[in-house]
């Protein structure tokens, strides 16, 4: 008698991350750099290879690999079409990635068969799944770090819209960020203003604004925050600019969220990404704008920190096939509710 099992695939631009699901437990994550400027043929080259050693790993602790039948859930930069598996569009963190025809050509390389979603998709299916919007059947996910994306699910379906692309949050605008230009080449979407990089781009922008002295003595200053995560101990450590900065970023962002919620009425709202491991410096303001924005048919409506970190996405991959996955553009049905605990604490190769 044979086993399905899955090999779950997060492919981000510097990281892609697998791991074995037997029996709905997530074990055997290994963790390679992404060859994000090599080129598709590269990084499909590296999933496959991280596919093998997964397997490998976890056939060795069964001690057979011959009850086990193996397939591939994908979550990855992008936006993804589920019903062909092909790449529509990607931004530049992976070079010559749009066009990829992503299920195939890994199928080809493995010879598995493969599903998969855009990688913020397959993050909202996580949650839901075994996280923190698994007690509700609708849930918006919102992933705010490098860039700000979206995974809507209602009546337990995923809603991909038409091209497979909705979910993109970080493109709606906010009075906050006007005359910001945003990565996708717009200008005054909330991605522009509150991201990691724009916040830091607040941050320089207010240096420059003060006054000479302040400016000068900043300008001295040799400990002066080069990244997201140096700004955010400044801001811990009572650096007013800092603090600032990450306000209007967290203020831009809840009131977007709120206007969103006001549309999509969803149970709970689930908050992950590198920005949510912020204190309250960034987690106040972001609150109390999303609530200032809530009519009173969505007022009580609150936003939850995401449980699964990580492992979400592929928890989400995962379930591609575990839940029965109806590969169209438009909707994604999954059983929300189902326990994806980790088995093993194995370190990530790197």
């Amino acid at each position: 008698m044979t086993l399905p099992a899955t090999v779950a695939v997060d492919v981000g631009g510097t990281k892609i991350r697998a791991g074995s699901v037997i029996d709905g437990r997530l074990a055997h994550v290994r963790g390679v750099p992404t060859p994000a400027t090599a080129g598709a043929d590269a990084v499909l080259d590296t999933i496959a290879e991280v596919t093998a050693a997964v397997i490998a790993d976890a056939s060795g602790s069964r001690g057979t690999a011959s009850d086990l039948m193996w397939r591939i859930g994908v979550g990855a930069a992008g936006v993804i079409d589920p019903a062909s598996g092909i790449v529509i569009s990607a931004t530049d963190s992976l070079s010559g990635w749009a066009g990829t025809e992503l299920t195939a050509e890994l199928s080809a390389r493995t010879g598995l068969p493969v599903r998969a979603v855009n990688d913020v998709h397959a993050h909202a299916l996580g949650e839901a799944r075994a996280g923190a919007s698994r007690d509700s059947s609708s849930s918006l996910l919102v992933a705010v770090g490098t860039g700000i994306g979206g995974g809507f699910i209602t009546d337990g379906r995923l809603l991909t819209g038409r091209n497979a692309a909705a979910g993109h949050i970080g493109h709606v605008p906010v009075a906050a960020a006007a005359g910001l230009a945003c990565p996708c080449g717009g200008n005054g979407h909330v991605e522009a203003i509150a991201s990691g990089p724009a916040i830091l781009a607040t941050y320089q922008r207010l240096v420059r604004d003060e006054d000479t002295t302040t400016s000068a003595q900043l300008g001295a200053c040799t400990s002066a925050p080069a990244d997201t995560r140096a700004l955010a101990a400044a801001a811990s450590a009572g650096d007013d600019l800092a603090v600032r900065a990450f306000d209007i970023g967290a203020r831009a962002l809840g009131s977007a969220l709120g206007g969103i919620a006001n549309v999509l009425s969803p149970e709970v709202i689930v908050v992950g990404g590198g920005l949510t491991e912020m204190d309250q410096t960034w987690w106040a303001p972001l609150r109390d704008a999303f609530a200032a924005e809530l009519i009173p048919a969505t007022a009580g409506l609150s936003l939850r920190k995401a449980e699964l970190g990580q492992d979400a996405a592929l928890i989400g991959a995962a379930g591609l096939w575990a839940d029965g996955f109806a590969p169209r553009t438009g909707t994604y049905t999954q059983r929300t509710g189902t326990s994806t605990p980790r088995t093993d604490t194995k370190k990530e190769s790197h």
